[in-house]
């Protein structure tokens, strides 16, 4: 029996999208302008961050490939079979192929179906393996392959309105997450326990926010003592104790939009050590919300908070930038790092960026105040200034859990 390499599959009703019809057509016209301006007549999109962007589709990979062809006329998305007809139901686009695992290359018969010839094609090169781009390469002899991803990121770090708002949502929902941990920490509170706590709350707010929602992908890290010594540490069974550094890390994930809230906490009481490293800490992330304005370059934001960590001799123990880009993001697909508070990005801030800022440092076990400190705020850059939409209250004298 023959098996077919692809095939079509309508399975139910079209789900609500994330944004309006009006924000899809805007993106897609942004991109449609860049390709003509630069003489593409096609691209092709791999990445989840922009087949989520202008298709409203957050694909879950298992080692299979999907893509996103746009052209000047319309928009095809390329599916797995093991995903059923739910990539139909929640895509905004004008086709879909599915390709079927009966046959070895079918992800490449149906990018063939989907965009049967391309001269000048614009894909993601930081997305693409070396094998991947080869089979691109050969699948079109005759087509110059250009690298859109860049170009792509900078129309992505100017949010709409509608972005906007669901950004606000997600920093208000995580602001319960946070508020949540906080009612979950007591002594010898496992550090899942807490995380478990928070990421039940956010979840669930967001099924009420946003009810037409897919629920996935929100989390929490919680770190207690030598486990805050890196942003990204996961969540343990280690059991908190008093005067120990805690660090929160809240994510409700919205459509594949990231949101985030980040504080140093302490339960019962905070060593004198800890207190001098943890204000110094607040005093940098205080400059840095005051530095966040139209006109100011991320590399002299950057600059200019490092002076505060010299005067104290703790440069060396700053971890990573400043802050960065919002929107389609996770931790392990996404980023705009044109959008950094970094020495070596130089990007300009415009009214509709959506950046944070966080500054960390971290001390090693063996000196006095071990651990990491960070604190963590959203802000939408605007023709004024920034406005912070944070709400959680940071430092010693807001979180000191208890004492």
């Amino acid at each position: 029996m023959q098996m077919p390499q692809t095939l079509e599959l309508r399975n139910g009703e079209k789900a609500p999208s994330t944004f309006s019809a009006a924000e899809y057509a805007r993106r897609l016209s942004a991109l449609r302008t860049h390709m003509a301006r630069e003489g593409l007549d096609a691209a092709l999109f791999t990445s989840y961050h922009n087949i989520n962007y202008y298709a409203d589709y957050l694909y879950c990979s298992f080692g299979r490939q999907y893509a996103l062809a746009v052209t000047q006329e319309r928009t095809v998305l390329i599916s797995a079979n093991i995903d059923g007809g739910q990539p139909g139901r929640r895509a905004i686009c004008d086709a879909q192929v599915i390709y079927t695992d009966w046959q070895q290359g079918n992800f490449l018969v149906a990018v063939k179906q989907a965009l049967p010839r391309a001269s000048r094609l614009g894909l993601e090169f930081d997305q693409l393996s070396l094998p991947h781009y080869r089979a691109l390469a050969e699948l079109y002899p005759q087509a110059q392959l250009l690298d859109i991803a860049g170009p792509c990121m900078n129309l992505r770090m100017l949010k709409s309105t509608e972005e906007q708002a669901l950004i606000r949502q997600g920093a208000r929902i995580a602001d319960i997450g946070g508020a949540a941990a906080i009612e979950a920490l007591h002594d010898q509170v496992q550090e899942y326990e807490v995380a478990l706590h928070a990421t039940q709350a956010m979840v669930r707010e967001i099924a009420r926010t946003f009810p037409h929602a897919e629920l996935m992908d929100t989390w929490t890290w919680f770190q207690s003592a030598i486990n805050t010594d890196g942003a990204h540490n996961p969540v343990t069974s280690r059991r908190v104790s008093p005067g120990e550094i805690l660090s929160l890390n809240c994510f409700p994930m919205i459509a594949g939009y990231y949101t985030a809230l980040e504080r140093t906490l302490f339960l019962g009481h905070c060593p004198d050590a800890h207190l001098q490293l943890w204000e110094i800490n607040v005093k940098v992330h205080q400059a840095g919300l005051q530095l966040i304005r139209p006109g100011a370059r991320c590399s002299e934001i950057a600059r200019q908070l490092n002076q505060i960590y010299l005067e104290h001799d703790l440069l060396q123990y700053r971890t990573f930038g400043y802050g960065h880009s919002f929107g389609i993001l996770n931790h392990y697909y996404g980023r705009e790092t044109g959008l950094e508070f970094r020495e070596d990005v130089d990007t300009v801030l415009e009214p509709d960026m959506v950046v944070s800022m966080e500054p960390m440092i971290r001390l090693p076990q063996g000196l006095p105040g071990a651990g990491g400190y960070r604190e963590h705020d959203i802000l939408i850059v605007n023709a004024q200034g920034a406005e912070n939409i944070t709400a959680l209250p940071f430092g010693p004298q807001h979180n000191i859990i208890g004492g």
